[in-house]
């Protein structure tokens, strides 16, 4: 049965694995989509765990939220992984307290991605905290929590050049295009899913090679016509994948799927193929991935590339600290207050108590509001005097005091 007594900040977690102790064929054991993440909600509720959420991206699986301990994050999470709790723990990294607010903080900023600055991640972000909102897993302490990171993670995009110039892995795989391929505009390339890496890649492409030689490919036709039909591209139907295989020169791969799309059918004894495999998990087979024909790339290798870009924004990186500092310090701030808030409710309270009492005589005109104003006065400074001195029933005591002593003044 759920119950708020672990709700405290030091049972706030973070377990996650991401691209620093793992490669992509590990993280993809540990990947999570919505169905999984819908099953993994309904067992947290049964299991008494009733504020979390799920970051799970191509370089991350975090889980975010509160617990008796970070084991029932790490069990909760491998109950709907191809991976074991035992390989996660051993790749993990744990924090609570004050270092997990500071690493949410930081993976919202995009100090803690692949490509430093990707701003990609913080989409990612709201899209996983609206999933759990929906289905009532987000409290008051996480909302709020949520809310300063995306507000500090704009202010450092409008205030620093931490996310400047163009660098992402939907970029970064349309450069590495450039490099290799002469003339790409001249070939043909096949883009399979349309997803929101699949659209960025997609408008690099366009953009970047310029061509409109691109055939569009996904699960749900209707989303592939639609990202066709925005940019004047072509699009098949998934049951002609092998077709457009067949055809394709350069092959862009950003599904979801759980099992491989492009199999060593696909692509034996076919002509060279450059393969760009953006998926976790991997989305090209193992055994295809060895062919001659086949020059394949992940997202790892991709995100290797370096360039000025990326030494311009690690020169901002204290300047992002920084506002990340003062945000977190107006957040700890919140939470300092939220701790006092029952004492402040009872204050008030009882407050309104004496003021309703008959022995307490109170014969000025108006006096109901003036009394309404005059405790909330008296509530504020309390308020204030903790804020600065902490402390908590001497300023109860003396918020009495100075309500009976103003209140009587004035009789």
């Amino acid at each position: 049965m759920e119950t708020n007594e672990y709700r405290h900040i030091t049972n706030f977690f973070i377990v996650g694995i991401n691209y620093k102790k793992t490669d992509a064929s590990i993280r993809g054991q540990f990947a999570i989509n919505n169905d999984q993440y819908e099953t993994l909600l309904h067992t947290a509720k049964a299991s008494g765990l009733g504020e979390l959420f799920v970051l799970s991206t191509c370089n991350r699986t975090e889980v975010y939220g509160f617990a008796h301990h970070p084991g029932q994050l790490i069990h909760l999470l491998c109950t709907q992984t191809a991976g074991s709790a035992e390989t996660f723990s051993k790749l993990a990294y744990i924090k609570n307290g004050h270092k997990a607010i500071e690493h949410l903080y930081s993976v919202a900023a995009g100090l803690d991605s692949q490509i430093l600055g990707d701003y990609e991640i913080v989409g990612q972000m709201k899209l996983a905290c609206k999933f759990a909102k929906d289905r009532g897993f987000i409290g008051a302490f996480t909302e709020r929590l949520l809310n300063s990171a995306l507000q500090s993670s704009k202010l450092i995009k409008n205030n620093t050049e931490l996310s400047g110039g163009t660098v992402s892995v939907a970029f970064a795989a349309v450069q590495y295009i450039r490099n290799v391929i002469a003339k790409p505009s001249e070939k043909n390339i096949l883009l399979l899913g349309v997803g929101k890496i699949g659209r960025n890649t997609c408008k690099n492409v366009v953009d970047y090679l310029e061509t409109q030689n691109v055939t569009l490919i996904n699960r749900s036709p209707e989303k592939a016509a639609e990202l066709a039909g925005e940019l004047g591209l072509k699009y098949a139907l998934l049951e002609n994948l092998g077709e457009e295989i067949a055809k394709a020169d350069i092959i862009l791969v950003a599904t979801n799927a759980t099992d491989p799309v492009i199999r060593k059918e696909h692509l034996e004894g076919g002509t060279d193929k450059l393969i760009i495999d953006l998926s976790i998990p991997y989305n090209v087979a193992d055994d295809a991935q060895v062919l001659p024909n086949v020059h394949l790339v992940n997202v790892d290798e991709l995100s290797k590339l370096k360039d000025e870009t990326l030494k311009k924004r690690e020169a901002e990186v204290p300047k992002a600290k920084a506002i990340i500092a003062e945000c977190m310090c107006e957040f700890e701030e919140w939470q300092q207050m939220r701790r006092h808030a029952p004492l402040l409710k009872t204050t008030k309270l009882k407050l309104k108590e004496i003021h309703n009492n008959p022995d307490f005589i109170c014969s000025s005109t108006g006096c109901s509001k003036e009394a309404d104003a005059r405790i909330q006065r008296v509530i504020n400074d309390m308020a204030g005097k903790i804020r600065l001195k902490n402390g908590g029933a001497c300023h109860f005591f003396e918020a009495i005091n100075k309500f009976m002593t103003t209140g009587t003044a004035q009789s």
